[in-house]
């Protein structure tokens, strides 16, 4: 069972999307995303098959959650530095996790 003390380990931040790219190189159809995550984390990028969903143009500007402590991850030839986080949908596509407040603090930590 986890503890308290396991969550907290676990750095999840609000991020705001500021550019979205086509990454057809994935498995799975995917974007490269640029996320900042505020003044103490800084720009992070990240894979996430998120195509199913949502637009490139839906995405600039989006508010999103993300892991930030986790080590970066090679994805094909690209180097994932975050995971953006998400949930299934009926036909396990994702979703993503989002504030649902626009006035949520970029770099905020989940608590």
């Amino acid at each position: 069972m986890a503890t308290y003390d396991d969550f907290v380990k676990i750095d999840i931040r609000v991020g705001k999307i500021l550019a979205v790219e086509d990454f057809p190189e994935a498995r799975k159809p995917s974007y490269k995303l640029k996320i900042d995550f505020g003044e103490e984390i800084g720009i992070k990028v990240s894979s996430a098959q998120l195509v199913k969903h949502y637009t490139k143009e839906q995405l600039m500007g989006k508010l999103v959650m993300g892991v930030v402590n986790f080590p970066p991850r090679q994805i094909g030839p690209f180097m994932s530095e975050c995971l953006t986080l998400g949930v299934p949908d009926e036909n396990h596509e994702c979703v993503l996790i989002t504030p649902d407040k626009a006035d949520a603090v970029v770099g905020g930590r989940l608590y």
